[in-house]
């Protein structure tokens, strides 16, 4: 497994790009208009009002917020406030589209009081936003899940939303299609952890194109490795692994080639997706 290094110059990213993209992936509303099926268009999201009721903190102080906030290229500000029991335990929304035609939403994490965290499809309607679809909650309080992506990981045009919950404890790899107002789950697999319990940071994973094939790169529960996963005949599979030279706790992001620039505890460093161990 090459390693080592600081990661590639803009130059060579962009050129990566061409061969490893992140398809359908995460844009951050700021940076991206969306037309909603009224006729706005989204032209940026926050979250808004930190709140103190839920205190779990996973991402540290003040990344749980009791309101969401969307502007649009109308001029207006629309917001969708939670109930007293809840929050947004999270950065920014996500915009996201599904599928082909349909409309793009804002994926959320929403954290309750009893039940821990799930995710939140939320849309613009006749100028208001609500919930649209969502998955389970985990189940337990203080507990947080962090999203992979949003990608078509088996080829049929719909795309699938990767999950990992309880990343600071024994962490599983969920994946959810979306049924009407639900997110189900559709596959899972456990032994992985895209998260440090306190940092903000949560680009530790990420979906990944590799010779026209859609894959999740997720660290394993130690982050001592990445793990390579396909969606296949309904299953996931880890294809293929690399190891790491130090935990990862930084953001993978591009570089050139189909290689990656991962942040580990000892610095940046280059892995080359086509070098990493085939799994048995």
């Amino acid at each position: 497994m090459p390693a080592g290094g600081v990661a590639a110059a803009a130059g060579k990213r962009a050129t990566a790009r061409r061969s490893l993209r992140r398809p359908l992936a995460f844009a951050l509303l700021a940076l991206s208009a969306a037309a909603a099926a009224d006729g706005e268009t989204m032209t940026g999201a926050h979250y808004a009002a930190p709140a103190e009721r839920y205190g779990h903190f996973a991402l540290g102080r003040p990344h749980e917020y009791a309101r969401l906030v969307v502007s649009t290229d109308a001029g207006q500000r629309h917001s969708l406030a939670l109930p007293d029991d809840e929050v947004f335990e999270d950065l920014a929304p996500r915009l996201v589209t599904l599928a082909t035609g349909e409309p793009p939403e804002l994926l959320t994490i929403v954290s309750q009081r009893d039940s821990g965290s799930r995710l939140a499809l939320i849309g613009l309607r006749d100028g208001r936003l609500a919930i649209s679809a969502q998955s389970p909650p985990i189940g337990t309080p203080m507990r947080w899940l962090n999203p992979v992506g949003v990608a078509d990981l088996d080829g049929d045009g719909q795309a699938e939303i990767a999950a990992v919950s309880t990343p600071h404890r024994s962490g599983t790899l969920r994946i959810y299609r979306r049924h009407g107002q639900q997110l189900v789950e559709i596959a899972a697999l456990a032994g992985v952890s895209n998260h440090v319990y306190g940092s903000p940071e949560l680009g530790l994973s990420a979906p990944v194109t590799i010779d026209g094939r859609t894959l999740l790169v997720v660290p394993g529960s130690t982050r001592r490795q990445l793990r390579i996963i396909a969606l296949q005949d309904g299953r996931l599979v880890e294809t293929a692994h690399c190891p790491l030279s130090a935990p990862l706790t930084g953001a993978i992001t591009l570089a050139s080639g189909a290689q990656l620039s991962v942040g580990l505890l000892s610095g940046r460093a280059l892995i080359a997706l086509h070098d990493c161990p085939a799994s048995k």
